[in-house]
């Protein structure tokens, strides 16, 4: 099975110096590592040129995100897996094996995520991905080992295999003909939630998301919600509405799309009293730019059968902040 890791870069050249040897040497005899440069303006490609000459390089002529920058570099590599990586992963001995075994034992898995550790504390699980995504009936995320900002300690619990619906974009392990099938990342989501929706699109084609626990990987991270910038926080709001009316059922899709731009303005509100007015007009910006594109948004529902079922739980919200649930387990 032909193997491409493949690090998107955007002037990380301080990561790829940290973490950049990891990968390359659990990557030996396994998997080709490439690095997808999206136009950086420090010395990245250089470093890459002098350290890593095993490395190939792809140079993006511009940076068009996460997403766009992705499916940039994909059409030039060849490989029957695409494993996908934040450059601030560090890899462990062993990880990869029970990713490619899987795809071969199983024809019907089409994405794979592994466990995905908090780098700085090393005993838990990381925000981003965790044990494996879900989202509420209302399109918030969650994860086995994540609730919002509650992070479980990994104590063994989720080293196993299982179905998810979603996989962590900072480790995602895609065939490289069902990324194709459904077209790559959708390029308007820029960066933030598209990995839900790619998902959430591969589910609507009976093709299985996967969690492997026995694999690990550690990521920096730390982009948990009350340390974001204000750009991230309006990709956020934004993208989540754009999956939402791309992928939900249509006859809930009103009321869906209106309790999420309803539950938007009390977290505008809360950003406010805590005295944070810029992430409160982010969500104001990211609602506009919705709005704009909401029409656009609506008709690649049609690239798409319909998922009648995509939700476990009704909303992760109440249960949380409510019900004051904080692990996966109570939910």
């Amino acid at each position: 099975m032909k193997t491409a890791i493949v690090i998107l870069n955007w002037n990380g050249k301080h990561l790829l110096e940290k973490f950049l040897s990891n990968v390359v040497a659990h990557a030996e005899g396994l998997a080709t590592v490439y690095v997808a440069d999206n136009a950086s303006a420090d010395e990245s490609v250089a470093y890459v040129e002098r350290h890593f000459p095993q490395v190939k390089l792809v140079q993006n002529e511009k940076n068009l995100g996460y997403a766009g920058g992705y499916n940039q570099a994909l059409r030039k590599i060849d490989a029957d897996v695409y494993i996908l990586m934040n450059s601030d992963i560090e890899t462990t001995s062993g990880w990869l094996p029970p990713i490619l075994n899987r795809f071969e034992k199983n024809e019907q898995t089409a994405i794979i995520q592994p466990k995905v550790l908090d780098y700085k504390k090393r005993d838990s699980f990381e925000y981003a991905g965790a044990a494996g995504g879900f989202i509420d009936r209302l399109g918030y995320p969650y994860c086995r080992g994540r609730i919002f900002n509650a992070l479980e300690k990994d104590c063994g619990q989720y080293d196993d295999i299982r179905q998810i619906f979603w996989a962590s974009g900072a480790c995602l392990c895609i065939r490289s003909e069902v990324f194709w099938k459904l077209q790559g990342f959708d390029e308007d989501f820029f960066a933030h939630q598209e990995e839900i929706d790619l998902c959430w699109r591969a589910h609507k084609f009976g093709l299985q998301v996967e969690y492997v626990g026995i694999s690990a990987v550690f990521h920096v991270g730390g982009a948990t919600l009350s340390n974001m910038n204000p750009d991230k926080t309006f990709l956020n709001f934004r993208n989540t509405l754009f999956a939402l009316t791309k992928n939900a059922p249509k006859r809930y899709l009103p009321w869906l799309v209106i309790a999420r731009l309803i539950l938007d303005g009390v977290a505008g509100i809360k950003f406010l009293l805590e005295g944070k007015a810029i992430h409160t007009w982010a969500i104001v910006c990211a609602h506009g730019s919705y709005y704009r594109k909401a029409y656009k948004m609506f008709r690649k529902r049609n690239e798409t059968p319909t998922l009648k079922k995509y939700f476990k739980i009704q909303s992760v919200v109440w249960s949380h902040f409510v019900m004051q649930k904080k692990l996966f387990g109570e939910l």
